[in-house]
């Protein structure tokens, strides 16, 4: 009796696909809050994947939920809000399809992970239509998804999470930037979620009790943010670690950093960092270190997890061909 091998089973064609990356605030949160720019690395080392697939129905296939769509938990509102917003507006359904989403970004770590989860799904929408979205379209329909998962937000995110470059943001308007040289940048999570909402409030609070001091401080944060501008264009990494060293003291002064995020620090300038600082919100999530060179990112990374670090990433800005 032959025996013959059992049929191959073979997965669903993937009809679109869309694709985002971490991001991270360089320099200028809370200020930016306040009206000063704040500057804004891509962090490629970070991505999200969505895949759009035939199925029966409309499902949605994540780490957080699988099922039907209309089933899925509030959490995944901006999943549902980016779908449905950017199905609309390019003329396809959302019935007879799974959107699966992988994501290697942290959540709740001031990375972007609501905004490349929407960029990612907005993309692969597209992608299944055969449509290509100009910039301000592609950023609205992010913005649809990052108003239901943070009521009004700056559009930062959204920007950053495509951006194949920094880029200087204020008031809603952006402008990618020039890097003259590479510059490896360190991220470090304490493993504690970041607490933005609160952070930002307590701020406020602060500018309440306190408005001279604190307005100076949102100031000067605003000027070093703008300094950088012309420090990422010479590649001046001693220069940009200061002024990343001044803004960390800045936003201790206003209480939005945490005894974890400053142990990071200390122990990134004790590896040789020229500057380190929390990154986002504050009140946990994580730190950006500038590692001294390429060859010595390493032995950053290797430090901030012996400091305690429950991940660790390495991003390159200004990769020159």
């Amino acid at each position: 009796m032959t025996s013959h091998p059992p049929a191959p089973v073979h997965a669903p064609a993937v009809l679109g696909t869309g694709r985002a990356h971490a991001k991270a605030i360089l320099l200028g949160e809370h200020s930016v809050v306040y009206g000063t720019p704040a500057i804004a690395v891509p962090v490629s080392a970070l991505t999200t994947t969505v895949t759009l697939r035939p199925a029966a129905g409309s499902l949605i296939s994540s780490a957080l939920y699988r099922g039907p769509s209309s089933d899925a938990p509030s959490r995944l509102a901006p999943v549902q809000a980016a779908w449905r917003a950017t199905a609309a507006h390019v003329g396809v359904p959302t019935e007879g399809l799974e959107l699966a989403t992988e994501s290697a970004l942290p959540i709740a770590r001031g990375l972007g992970s609501s905004a490349a989860i929407a960029a990612a799904i907005v993309r692969a929408v597209a992608d299944l239509a055969g449509v290509t979205l100009s910039v301000p379209e592609e950023h609205e329909l992010i913005q649809e998804a990052e108003r239901a998962a943070h009521g009004t937000p700056s559009g930062i995110d959204a920007r950053t999470v495509v951006a194949e470059a920094p880029i200087r943001f204020e008031l809603g308007a952006f402008q990618p930037l020039r890097v003259g040289a590479s510059l490896t940048l360190v991220i470090a999570d304490t493993g504690r979620p970041g607490a933005t909402s609160a952070a930002v409030a307590s701020v406020r609070a602060l500018r309440e009790r306190t408005p001279r001091t604190t307005d100076a401080a949102i100031a000067r944060l605003g000027e070093l943010a703008e300094g950088s501008v012309t420090d990422l264009a010479t590649g001046d990494r001693a220069e940009l670690g200061l002024r990343l060293r001044g803004a960390h003291e800045l936003l201790q002064e206003l209480g939005v950093s945490s005894p974890e995020l400053d142990t990071l620090v200390q122990a990134a300038h004790a590896a040789g960092s020229p500057g380190a600082k929390l990154t986002g919100g504050g009140q946990g999530g994580c730190i950006i270190a500038l590692a001294p060179s390429a060859a010595r990112a390493g032995q950053l990374s290797r430090a901030l997890e012996e400091a305690g670090a429950a991940q660790v990433w390495t991003t390159v800005i200004g990769e020159t061909a």
